[in-house]
């Protein structure tokens, strides 16, 4: 673990309605083990983390209990009904010995195939731009669809990216931009959303396509394929 790593958030307190299976998708089997140990398990392998912070659901039945995994120290919280009250809860509950100008990273529950180097190259950039995230650049055609889904205009994808996880923001200014949208009752679906909206301009490090988010039971096997190719 290097001199310089940071503490991860990861927000594991959703039901994962859309996935349609009888207990959270983050604890659903993925090649021999719940899909969050995956992601755990990627993250503790990482240099660049000193430790994860996981945010749970009130009296989640599937959390094994770590106190610590792959070497590095486990600490938990309970998180609320949205995403980012769930990192925010979990920004308060990091080890007062992390200052509010640290940086800090947040990882999706359900990217279990993130790669570390990867996060490394986030780590290096986004501390020197103030803030990052991993993000592709969009390879498709983008159309606009209308309410009766026909197609209404075919968009430039020219600079658009579609924004991964992690992403990298100091403690207190992300803990301030979750805050001012919560009290504007705005529903900011990544850290970087909230971050704009108080006037920044986070980085954008382009991380691999695979670092996918499992939403559908196709997206599950798709990351068993990855998993077990990486291997």
């Amino acid at each position: 673990m290097s001199a310089d790593a940071l503490w991860c958030v990861v927000p594991a307190a959703g039901r994962g309605a859309r996935f349609g299976a009888e207990k959270p998708k983050q604890y659903v089997e993925l090649a021999g083990q719940p899909m969050l140990l995956w992601t755990l398990q990627r993250l503790a392998e990482c240099p660049s983390i000193a430790g994860l912070m996981v945010v749970l659901a009130s009296g989640d039945p599937y959390w094994p209990g770590f106190g610590s995994f792959g070497g590095k120290p486990v600490l938990t919280v309970v998180g609320g009904a949205e995403r980012s009250s769930s990192v925010l809860m979990g920004l308060r509950a990091l080890p007062p010995m992390i200052p509010d100008d640290a940086f800090v990273l947040v990882h999706d529950a359900a990217r279990p195939c993130v790669r570390g180097a990867d996060i490394s190259r986030l780590v290096e950039l986004g501390t020197i731009a103030g803030g990052a995230l991993l993000a592709s650049p969009l390879r498709d055609t983008l159309k606009l669809g209308d309410a009766d889904a026909c197609v209404v205009t075919t968009e430039p994808r020219e600079a658009r990216w579609r924004a991964l996880t992690p992403q990298l923001f100091r403690r207190g200014e992300l803990t301030v931009a979750l805050l001012d949208a919560s009290r504007d009752g705005v529903a900011v679906t990544d850290e970087s959303m909230a971050m704009e909206r108080l006037g920044h301009r986070p980085l954008l490090v382009e991380g691999a396509e695979s670092n996918i988010k499992v939403t559908t039971t196709a997206d599950l096997a798709l990351a068993e394929f990855l998993l077990l190719r990486e291997s």
